[in-house]
């Protein structure tokens, strides 16, 4: 039996088909997904909005990141495709609250904007809404099949929180297991991570270090060939590599390829897919390092590594979290939960206490151990707090609207206060969100971590 094939549609794009054996799917917090469809002439399109309008006059370079200017493409294109405007169907879904930012910032609701603002141009356009779950607490995932037309909305991970088998809380001497057999990180890698955390880092000493380990050097070569420069020409050399990447791109490649055989020990147990741990490392280093470039306060090469490292605690208790998969679930779904106060109820440690002691028994800089430590508390920061705020915001704002990628929820307790500890206001949060890259929002995890470099490149 054939299956359908599933087609992911990220944040700030959109998906049209006629009829075919496909799905497409969207996962959905704060954004909002709409499923549009005409079943007499079998074609339909599913669109992923972040904001529901441009905030700058900038931001219409990037149309379908926003309900009112991306609606009416998505409609558009399926008109001049074929599709009778009389006979379109619609499907909404998303626009959580996902805890209020304060108790008196309920006016800042993005989720609830998002919502209106669909509706109102399906309402002008005179497109029925079949289907519609919107606002609440939780993630919904979205789905269009396009060779039925049937849409389906549920929450976001709801297969793991329903399925009652293997509820079993994992023993410690499993974990202690998991924490002695995962895979380091290759100790060349993590000398060129010291490097990069020193002011005056020198490329050249940096490089030497990458020659010296044939591994390394050769996961940055498979790193450019396999994704980067496809096609275009072979890379055989870290000087071609350099060349074609610049200095900048060709580190962000060796850190890449330092942590993707760490993250690649990691199932399905914090995620909704295999790998997804590993694209939300790349994603939150995307948007750390671009608010460290917007703020000016800490090295943007810093708040990238920092952002790669936070979650490295997650890999070894992710070894141990399948068997207790919905338990765990159960408990995250439940409004308020805290995600570190369930990892202590299931496995009696957190993921960041256990990240803290890899990044001890690695020898990590004194600021990124912090980072680990913290990043869900930054206040309790001591020795870079502007990092671990940055990291901290950074992972909170790709966990609302990368809901693809993660289930896992970040506290807005303090948000406020820890907005001001970085010199922002709550009023400006929706121009934070404007900044994420539509990259970090993207599907596939290298050309995430340097897309919009390389296409300035390929121009």
């Amino acid at each position: 039996m054939t299956r359908d094939r599933v087609h992911h549609v990220t944040t700030g794009n959109y998906f049209i088909s006629e009829t075919a054996m496909i799905t497409a799917e969207a996962f959905l917090g704060s954004c909002v997904g709409v499923a549009l469809f005409d079943p007499e002439n079998n074609i339909g399109g599913m669109i992923h909005f972040l904001l529901p309008e441009p905030v700058s006059e900038k931001s219409p370079e990037e149309p379908l990141k926003f309900v009112t200017t991306g609606l009416p493409i998505l409609i558009n294109e399926l008109l001049e495709k074929g599709a009778a405007r009389k006979n379109l169907k619609a499907c909404v879904a998303g626009g959580a609250l996902m805890e209020p930012l304060t108790q008196h910032d309920l006016a800042l609701d993005i989720g609830g904007r998002n919502v209106d603002a669909v509706k109102k141009i399906l309402s002008e356009q005179g497109i029925a809404i079949e289907h519609s779950e919107t606002g609440g607490l939780f993630k919904y995932a979205l789905k269009l099949n396009m060779k039925t037309w049937e849409t389906d909305i549920r929450l976001a991970g709801s297969e793991k929180a329903e399925n009652e088998i293997d509820q079993i809380k994992p023993v410690e001497e499993k974990i202690d297991r998991a924490f002695s057999q995962i895979k380091p990180i290759p100790q060349n890698s993590l000398k060129v991570m010291r490097m990069l955390d020193r002011e005056n880092f020198s490329f050249k000493k940096i490089a030497s270090e990458i020659g010296k380990d044939q591994v390394l050097s050769a996961n940055v070569l498979r790193l450019c060939n396999s994704v980067f420069f496809k096609g275009i020409r072979k890379i055989d050399s870290l000087d071609d590599a350099l060349i074609l990447l610049g200095r900048d791109n060709l580190i962000k490649s060796v850190l890449l390829a330092a942590i993707k055989s760490y993250f690649q020990q990691s199932g399905m147990g914090y995620a909704l897919c295999r790998g997804n741990l590993y694209h939300h490392s790349i994603s939150s280093a995307v948007f750390a390092e671009t608010l460290a470039k917007k703020l000016g306060t800490v090295r943007p090469e810093t708040a990238y590594t920092a952002g790669l490292l936070h979650d490295i605690g997650m890999v070894v208790l992710d070894q141990s979290l399948s068997s207790s998969s919905p338990l765990f679930y159960r408990r995250i779904q439940k409004k308020g939960t805290n995600i570190l106060a369930v990892e202590k109820e299931i496995f009696n440690t957190n993921h960041c206490e256990v990240g803290q002691k890899l990044a001890e028994k690695w020898s990590f800089p004194s600021n990124l151990k912090e980072v680990i430590a913290f990043h869900h508390y930054p206040e309790y920061a001591t020795e870079n707090p502007e990092l671990v705020h940055i990291v901290s915001l950074s992972e909170l704002i790709m966990s609302r609207f990368h809901t693809s990628f993660e289930m896992d929820p970040i506290s807005l307790e303090n948000f406020t206060a820890r907005l001001e500890k970085l010199g922002l206001s709550i009023s400006e949060f929706p121009d934070i969100v404007n900044l994420i890259p539509l990259e970090a929002l993207g599907i596939d995890p290298e050309l995430t971590a340097m897309g919009k470099h390389l296409k300035s490149k390929k121009k």
